[in-house]
């Protein structure tokens, strides 16, 4: 049920029943008035207008909002006049008089305002239910009403105007039926205009079909052209009248105020067919008739002028519509529908036509990538309204910094190219580049109020014998470069990018898969009680040792673990892992000795899946191992990613009694305020500060400061990276907890720590 119809307080179908029931009761009138005893034609006619009149003031309040109601308030208008007319004619039997006198001009008086009225409730209805301007259907429905004028004026009007027996009054109401075609031209173009054909519409073709033909018998009987009574003229307006108050009573009335989509198909036979008969019939009476007087010639041949004109018109508008639409498909293939800006298939031509011009020309193409830093937060913080806005405000700004012959682009989400052309001893590119970094340390002013975000940028040039998909591809990989150097800066191409990026493709292949053969490993390096030198756990780090590669750096396949998302699947069986050997080395131990705990790193990616307490607490479950002997580390800048929701994950881990350790600390954010906030049991000074402790180094305040810090947290401290004695015993004095680094020994497979597990407790 529509909004319309639950204010109606009626479903659809049944207010559709009462316009129904007003055409079958109007039928009935009709049929009685055409076909009934003499004596009951004025009941019949009063009692059919009483109720279209009913049904026209209840219709349109039951089916329309107010100000869709004019329409119909006009129509209403209309019958009042026509109403008028009828009860004069009625009063006075001499105004029906055959042939017409003077005072048949009182009831007509009416009767042309009532047409004008209709008239311009038709031309309301048309133009808010018409899609286009270029819809076709104006041309045909101009069509259709210039046929019917011309054998309007040639079989009806010219007969009349002509006829040496008809007075001037005759003349005139000869005169009626183009009111009519103009009538008809209106009520064609709303049924072409395409949109939804519903009852309402039909009705009203109908009973517009109805007033031509009654105003055609009246004119013909008028001007004594057919011998007929009033009757069938009578009938026809009568039918008139049933027809467009049942319109407005059909719940579907609402679709001729409703401006309504044009639906492109081939033209119908049908209507190919109404189009040819429009243009050959005319011109067929024209050669046929024998030649008149020079005005009927005239009128008839400027009708079939004007109608190979349509024609003609109906072509040509045809025409400029198909290269409009072609035109606007090629824009929306070539430019972005956000922005406007030009995409990658228009960046692409632009640049393999300048690199033709390269050589001969001495140009060098530049190409400046740009994306914007941490963008996805903005759509996440404020929702992709907001950074659709913003896509926007930078899609101007970088237009305002670019000259006319160069190429801004938007290629991908948030990721822009600039293309120039330029000189190869001018420095354009570069200069841009600086230019575009300070641009973006000015805020954007969006709904939400001022936006900075800073822009990572890869420049990339060639003088003209790259292609330019490469050249994209080269300024992209430059752009990485500058984001891995710390965003908000740019950075140039040079071979030795493609090779890195060639090199890091081969380890991303390598690394696919490398679990399930077997190529990763869980090495343990101890965590040792700096004040008794006694074991108190392992961390466990991931090795990978490839057959084509040999051995991997962590901190080269790491990352990209992360970025690919493998790291899920790799850390949740590191954890199974490591939590199965701690167990087994609990065991061999046995109940009496010191307990040992197994330290494992938590990615970024698990901290903000949600499914990462469920993998903990299940691993716990089946191992038997206890919570407290699982040490999950985080890192500063894993935290601060999103700050809330890693809050979430960490009280539910704190639940299960793990502990919570933040590794690399003073690396990051290092903030007091964000760390009293967390549930960690654990600090983890990083190996960069102990390097120079013990012998006056300038990180001793730094590392005093820490211990002093998290313990009155009540935070225990291990320190990473112990390679030397004087280091460790620089931390034992200041009051460090925990050591581990190559002092105590490297990271090994478990089955290379069995002196660990079996080393007795120091005397």
């Amino acid at each position: 049920m529509t909004t319309a119809d639950a204010l109606a307080g009626r479903p659809g179908p049944v207010r559709a029943r009462w316009a129904w029931g007003h055409v079958a009761v109007g039928l009935t009138l009709v049929a009685i008035y055409g076909f009934g005893p003499v004596p009951w034609q004025s009941p019949v006619m009063a009692l059919g207008i009483v109720l279209g009149m009913v049904a026209l003031s209840v219709g349109p309040t039951r089916n329309l909002a107010p100000a869709d109601r004019l329409p119909y308030r006009l129509v209403r208008a209309a019958a009042g006049l026509f109403i008028v007319a009828t009860i004069i004619r009625a009063v006075v039997p001499s105004t029906m008089a055959t042939p017409p006198t003077a005072i048949a001009l009182i009831p007509n008086s009416f009767v042309v305002p009532a047409y004008l009225c209709l008239g311009y409730a038709f031309l309301v209805l048309l133009r808010r239910r018409r899609a286009a301007d270029d819809d076709p259907a104006r041309v045909d429905a101009v069509l259709v009403g210039l046929a019917a004028a011309f054998v309007t004026w040639t079989f009806v009007i010219s007969p009349a105007v002509y006829s040496a027996d008809l007075s001037a009054l005759q003349v005139l109401d000869a005169l009626f039926p183009i009111i009519d075609v103009v009538m008809l031209i209106l009520v064609a173009q709303l049924m072409l205009a395409g949109g939804v054909r519903q009852a309402a519409l039909w009705l009203m073709i109908v009973a517009a079909a109805c007033m031509f033909v009654g105003d055609l018998l009246f004119t013909l009987r008028d001007a004594q052209l057919i011998d007929i009574s009033q009757t069938p003229s009578n009938a026809a307006f009568l039918l008139m009248f049933v027809l467009i108050p049942a319109a407005s009573l059909h719940p579907s009335t609402r679709t001729l105020v409703q401006p309504q989509k044009i639906v492109v198909r081939d033209m119908s036979k049908l209507r190919m067919t109404v189009i040819g008969l429009v243009v050959v019939v005319p011109t067929i009476i024209t050669s046929l008739m024998p030649a008149g007087s020079v005005l009927n010639d005239l009128v008839r041949a400027g009708l079939c002028a004007m109608i190979v004109l349509s024609v003609l018109g109906r072509v040509v508008r045809s025409n400029n519509s198909r290269v409009r639409a072609e035109l606007m498909t090629r824009r929306r293939a070539t430019h972005d529908a956000l922005t406007d800006l030009p995409n990658r298939e228009l960046l692409s031509e632009t640049v393999a036509a300048w690199a033709d011009r390269a050589t001969t020309e001495h140009l060098e193409i530049s190409l400046l990538f740009i994306d914007l830093d941490r963008f996805k937060m903005i759509n996440d913080h404020w929702g992709p309204e907001v950074g659709d806005e913003l896509l926007c405000a930078v899609a101007g700004r970088l237009g305002e910094q670019v000259r006319a012959e160069d190429v801004v682009a938007r290629i991908g989400g948030d990721e822009f190219v600039i293309a120039l052309a330029s000189a190869s001893h001018e420095r354009l590119a570069e200069s841009l580049a600086d230019r575009l970094l300070v641009e973006f340390a000015r805020p954007f002013r969006l709904s939400v109020g001022e936006v900075v975000v800073s822009a990572s940028i890869g420049v990339a040039k060639s003088a003209g014998g790259a292609h330019a998909l490469e050249l994209i591809r080269d300024a992209d990989t430059a752009m990485y470069k500058a984001k891995g150097a710390g965003r908000n800066a740019y950075a140039m191409f040079d071979t030795s990018l493609r090779e890195q990026i060639r090199d890091r493709v081969k380890l991303e292949q390598a690394l696919r898969g490398a679990l399930d053969r077997g190529e990763l490993a869980v090495h343990f390096q101890p965590i040792v009680d700096i004040v008794t030198d006694e074991l108190d756990g392992f961390e466990a780090l991931m090795r990978w040792n490839s057959p084509e590669l040999g051995f991997v750096s962590p901190v080269e396949f790491i990352p990209i673990a992360e970025e690919t998302g493998l790291i899920e699947e790799m850390g949740a069986w590191m954890l199974r892992e490591s939590v199965r050997q701690l167990q087994e080395w609990l065991d061999v131990r046995g109940p009496d000795a010191r307990p040992l705990h197994v330290s494992v790193n938590v990615a970024v990616r698990q901290l903000s899946d949600g499914s990462l307490v469920k993998l903990v607490d299940d691993t716990l479950r089946e191992s038997g191992l206890p919570p407290r002997a699982l040490w999950l580390e985080i890192t500063e800048s894993g935290v601060m990613a999103d700050i809330e929701a890693a809050l979430l994950t960490l009280n539910a881990l704190h639940a299960l009694g793990v502990t919570l350790c933040i590794d690399d600390f003073g690396t990051g954010y290092s903030s007091l305020s964000y760390l009293h906030r967390l549930p960690v049991g654990i600090v983890k000074i990083d190996r960069s500060f102990i390097d120079d402790v013990g012998a006056a180094g300038a990180n001793e305040p730094i590392v005093r400061a820490v211990l002093a810090m998290t313990h009155a947290m009540g935070h225990r401290v291990v320190a990473e990276g112990v390679e030397t004695e004087v280091q460790r015993d620089w931390l034992r004095a200041q009051g460090c907890d925990l050591v581990q680094g190559w002092f105590y020994g490297k990271a090994e497979r478990a089955e290379d720590l069995t002196s660990w597990i079996e080393r007795p407790v120091p005397a």
